[in-house]
């Protein structure tokens, strides 16, 4: 039995107007390829986040499609220049339709 993918996100709580910010993030998540066989020989089906996306108020900030190769609780950073204050929304997407959502407010002064 798997449990539920545990999104983490680190943002900063504030930054300078026009501030460069690192965004980092990493997900609890097996990333099972479908390559592999368990004790009695079966395949292991493939089960992985094949799509992350960030958004901040509303627009989208930043995409990734991801594939098989990644490895197991995947890790995404991204830079974003601070000009407002808002909340960042992150989705990560299964392949058997399941998201996971973690969002984090910034302050921008």
């Amino acid at each position: 039995m798997t449990t539920k993918p545990a999104p983490r996100v680190r943002v900063p709580a504030k930054a300078a107007a026009g501030e460069l910010i690192e965004i980092k993030t990493l997900i609890s998540h097996e990333m099972e390829s479908g390559q592999r066989k368990d004790a009695q020989g079966k395949t292991i089906p493939r089960k992985i986040i094949n799509k992350f996306s960030a958004s901040f108020n509303g627009k989208p900030v930043f995409a990734a499609d991801w594939h098989p190769a990644i490895s197991a609780n995947p890790y995404q950073s991204f830079f974003f220049k601070a000009t407002e204050s808002g909340e960042f929304t992150f989705v990560w997407k299964d392949d058997d339709g399941s998201e996971y959502t973690a969002k984090n407010k910034l302050t921008v002064g």
